[in-house]
């Protein structure tokens, strides 16, 4: 075995091996691995060029995995979730500037430049956007509070709620051959913002791309050490070395996620599990989307894209094209005529080129056979041929090319709307199925017969038609898309998904859940119920409770209020408790007649004593909302830089004439910005009348400056 602290090309017989990435080293296997002739080749999916030897023997797995558990987890632990999101978005830059380097390769995977960019644009893009959330919408610490507390005790002393914590050990990710790059960055994006070290396996095929990415990951220096490892190469036995701390993220085929599924140490050793696997995915066009209507076009258009895009190696592909029985040959026709006018099969090197190879020969022998197997299942080929197609070649010459893995499009159609084989078998390739139906009761079964499915598109103009649909296959989906005029030219498309939303889907399609905004960051942590005091749940959190301590102000002494500090000086529990002021009916009338709000509650006493909530009239909660701000506002400019609005107001108890409100005041949360000289304060506010009553409740949320006076900035 040899280790290098950089990644030079390695050659044997004038051929690259692809390197893993090991414990922060570049690792290849030993002279005598390498001159065994074991591995597997990797060759161009146009020229069938040899490109590259794959070969993992002697890669210490074991080593893998405890480094990820101690010095990933440490340099990882070591950061809050806001840095690291911050790296992310640091990364995404660096990789936006590089990417030029990968789609040079990508292209020899058969990509052409938009299924390239999909890929890796698609990647960087997943990078960006966690890198937004995740100091958006978390916490800048390492635990993510859930839910609202639970008063556990008739004194407020006992209490309890959840809250996410990372887990301990390494998210490995094994990814499929058809998106090299995105189907990494996918995982391992949410995985870094969690905290959680990644161990990446690609699949051969195209596994060279990806330790392209990777490699520029590395260069980048922004990661901690330990964060990330590649295995080039076979990893059978990387499960024997995994345990309930840690977590696996399958992309590929049911029977390989069925195999490691059945694993010992993930049914009796706890290792998480999740994966996204074959999915016969369905577009289904409304009877109120014939020919000649926008959507019969849009629809026509999604399904040639879905089969041509990477060649229709998606998991996400169109299979099953699901129709009222008149449009069928409509819609074969349209299809037809689409892919003859646009599509051009060839090397994606060459000029006008929109469909590339498939990823490799046993990749091209595959979807020839399953095609052959459903043709023999009683469907028939309605469009397209099985034959080697004649491509356009890198030199600009149209031939057949004996070594290229090229495929042309084919459209099936059935008899047999039930045929087994139609909603088992999936062609991974350019090849869809277009079926009838006679009712939209008839097309959720059809789509449902599928198993369970990654995504469907509903193509209709028809609210009615939609809301049916959509219903009657959501739960058979993990993503529905409905298409019609209005969303036809921003829609992302029925084939991409988005980080922001979840992808995967139940049954066939593997029952786990990637991407999903924020919940797929939860995915790689640990929900834990914790009970205790108020104090103690504030110390575990770092959020303040209801009933832990409060340091309130010196009313008598203005320099102690809250909003007096800045975040280098302001501390969870920091309050401050105004007086009294009371509310009268002139206030009420004039709020009225100002704002124009006249409800009767505010106006009219007969009225406002009918309704069993009041007790005559009674001030309006926004009224109450203002006169708060005035009782425990500091007005002189300080560090408390901005008000940016409140949350979860809810009024509790009618305040009438004569009665008087005080508030209390409480810094709840703190947030420092990582790139900014402010950060955000979560004030916990609590409205109460004479008696102490509570009146409203709500979160206050400021902006406010990290030191006060602002230092003035040399220069």
């Amino acid at each position: 075995m040899t280790t290098a602290p950089e990644a030079p090309a390695t050659q044997t017989s004038a051929v690259t091996v692809v390197p893993s990435y090991v414990r922060d080293a570049w690792w290849t296997p030993d002279t005598e691995a390498l001159g065994s002739g074991r591995g597997a080749q990797v060759r161009d999916a146009s020229t069938g060029e040899l490109l590259a030897v794959v070969n993992a023997d002697g890669l210490d797995l074991a080593g893998m995995v405890e480094h990820a558990r101690t010095v990933g987890q440490k340099s990882l632990g070591e950061l809050t979730i806001h840095e690291r999101a911050l790296k992310l978005k640091e990364l995404a830059q660096y990789l936006n500037g590089r990417r030029e380097e990968v789609y040079a390769l990508s292209s020899k995977t058969g990509a052409t430049k938009i299924d390239s960019m999909v890929d890796i644009d698609g990647g960087i893009g997943v990078l960006f956007t966690f890198g937004s959330k995740g100091r958006r919408e978390l916490p800048n610490t390492n635990v993510i509070v859930d839910g609202p507390m639970e008063n556990l005790s008739k004194d407020g002393s006992f209490a309890g709620e959840h809250i996410y914590t990372r887990i301990p050990g390494v998210a490995v990710q094994i990814n499929a051959f058809n998106f090299p790059v995105w189907g990494m960055l996918e995982k391992f994006a949410p995985a870094f913002v969690a905290g959680v070290p990644t161990i990446v396996k690609p699949a051969t095929p195209t596994g060279y791309v990806a330790e392209a990415m990777v490699r520029l990951m590395v260069e980048s220096g922004i990661l901690p050490a330990g964060s990330v490892q590649l295995v080039s190469g076979s990893a059978r036995t990387l499960l024997d070395e995994l345990d309930y701390r840690d977590m696996v993220s399958f992309t590929g085929s049911a029977g390989t996620a069925n195999m490691l599924k059945s694993h010992p140490n993930v049914v009796h050793g706890g290792v998480r599990f999740t994966s996204e696997t074959d999915s016969l995915n369905a577009a289904i066009l409304g009877p109120d989307a014939g020919p000649g209507t926008p959507e019969f076009d849009a629809f026509v258009k999604s399904v040639v894209t879905e089969m041509t895009v990477k060649a229709g190696q998606k998991c996400t592909a169109v299979r099953r094209t699901i129709v009222p029985q008149e449009f069928v040959d409509d819609v074969v026709a349209a299809i037809g005529a689409r892919v003859t006018e646009r599509v051009v099969v060839g090397d994606p090197r060459a000029e006008g080129v929109t469909m590339g190879a498939l990823a490799s020969l046993e990749q091209l022998h595959d979807v020839r056979g399953a095609v052959e197997s459903l043709v023999a299942a009683g469907g028939r080929i309605a469009f397209g041929s099985l034959e080697a197609p004649e491509v356009v070649t890198a030199s600009g010459e149209k031939s057949v090319v004996a070594d290229g893995a090229f495929m042309a499009p084919v459209v099936l159609t059935w008899d047999d709307a039930l045929a087994p084989a139609l909603h088992g078998t999936e062609a991974f390739g350019p090849v869809s199925s277009v079926i009838g139906y006679s009712s939209l009761e008839e097309a959720v079964q059809l789509a449902a017969l599928g198993a369970g499915s990654l995504v469907a598109s509903v193509c209709t103009n028809d609210p009615a038609t939609a809301q049916a649909l959509v219903t009657g296959i959501a739960a058979h989906h993990g993503r529905v898309l409905v298409l019609n005029r209005e969303d036809a030219k921003s829609s992302t498309g029925h084939g991409s998904p988005v980080p922001h939303l979840v992808h995967g889907g139940p049954g066939r399609a593997g029952g786990g859940e990637e991407l999903g905004g924020i919940r797929s960051v939860k995915h790689h942590m640990q929900r834990t119920a914790i009970q205790g005091s108020p104090n103690m749940l504030t110390a575990v959190t770092g959020v303040w409770h209801t009933g832990a301590d409060r340091n309130l102000a010196d009313t008598d002494d203005p320099s102690t209020h809250p909003f007096r500090k800045s975040l280098a000086q302001l501390r969870i529990g920091d309050a401050v408790r105004s007086g009294l002021r009371q509310v009268t009916l002139e206030d009420i009338t004039a709020f009225a007649n100002e704002t124009r709000d006249t409800f009767y509650a505010h106006t009219n006493e007969e009225a406002a004593a009918a309704n069993p909530f009041f007790p005559g009239i009674v001030a309006h909660g926004y009224l109450l909302v203002s006169w708060a701000a005035g009782l425990f506002v500091s007005p002189e400019p300080g560090p408390v830089l901005a008000n940016y609005g409140l949350e979860n107001l809810r009024f509790i108890t009618p305040v009438p004439a004569g009665d008087s409100i005080r508030v209390t005041l409480t810094a709840k949360e703190i947030t420092p910005r990582v790139t900014d000289e402010y950060g955000e304060v979560r004030w916990d506010a609590v409205l109460t009348n004479q008696d102490d009553e509570i009146v409203a409740t709500y979160d206050v949320l400021t902006l406010v400056a990290k030191e006060w006076p602002v230092p003035v900035a040399e220069g």
